[in-house]
């Protein structure tokens, strides 16, 4: 079951390009809709709930198929700042760059999101 979308897509691509425009003049709400937004895109194109991945204070999201936490801290966590999620999602960096950087806190054997980003609907257009 495809995960459930809170953010119209069509703010979410306008919060995403207005970041992208102009990241560090970009207002905190757009900011906090795109990461909503783009951490809805990877709930979509990698569902499932064995992978949390939370980009505090704005969201997070449960992903990847395999084995589902029921109670506690998530064997499968992967957590990060608003700044670098878009970065990620948008290609602007590449995970193994800003995991190596310390940027990104990864635990648990399913916790490598190379093969996800940067996303296609957050994609950096030359």
């Amino acid at each position: 079951m495809p995960a459930r979308r809170r953010t119209p897509a069509a703010e979410g691509r306008a919060a995403l390009q207005q970041w992208l425009a102009a990241p560090e003049a970009a207002p905190r709400d757009v900011v906090r809709t795109a990461v909503r937004f783009t951490l809805e895109e990877l709930a979509e194109v990698a569902p499932g709930n064995s992978v949390e991945v939370r980009v505090p204070p704005d969201a997070a999201v449960q992903c990847v198929a395999g084995p589902r936490h029921t109670r506690g801290t998530p064997p499968n966590v992967v957590e990060m700042d608003p700044i670098t999620w878009l970065r990620l999602a948008s290609g602007l960096v590449a995970w193994a760059d800003a995991v190596t950087a310390g940027l990104v806190s990864a635990s648990g054997e399913r916790a490598n999101l190379a093969g996800l980003v940067p996303l296609q609907a957050a994609r950096v257009r030359p």
